[in-house]
């Protein structure tokens, strides 16, 4: 038997250099620094994200509330009670969480009806409770013959 070698045309690949000794033995611990000034700024922008995101789902569920109510009032035989009842009802299908400590205010004159709604929203930030307030109005609804 003839046994033959294989043999490859082209060469293996360069390695790449191997270091030797205390590479960068100055900079021992920086990644420790950068972690402890990093992650006070990453949680920051973590939590002003969440609680940007809670304001503003409180406040399009007080603008939702004031438009149902406002809807309500403006009907033609609506009434400001029917506004605030349609404003309360809303909110108390939301749910309580959303919107803390809501008060509606609803009014009625000749041409137009308006309700507002004030509450407050959860925070992340201890001691801090973003007010929400908002309003919406609409024209009484008239039949003309």
């Amino acid at each position: 038997m003839h046994a033959t070698a294989t043999h490859s045309r082209h060469p293996p690949p360069p390695r790449p250099p191997v270091l030797r000794g205390r590479a960068g033995a100055g900079e021992r611990g920086s990644g420790t620094i950068q972690l402890v000034v990093l992650m006070p700024l990453l949680f920051t922008l973590l939590f002003a994200g969440v609680q940007g995101a809670m304001f503003y789902h409180a406040r399009t569920v007080a603008i939702a509330a004031a438009q149902e109510g406002a809807r309500a009032a403006a009907a033609q035989n609506g009434t400001a009670h029917d506004g605030h009842a349609a404003a309360a009802a809303f909110l108390a299908q939301v749910g309580e969480d959303t919107l803390r400590g809501a008060t509606i205010t609803a009014d009625r004159t000749a041409t137009a009806a308006t309700v507002h709604v004030v509450g407050s929203t959860l925070s992340v930030v201890p001691g801090w409770t973003p007010r929400i307030n908002q309003s919406a109005s609409m024209p009484i609804e008239r039949l003309t013959g």
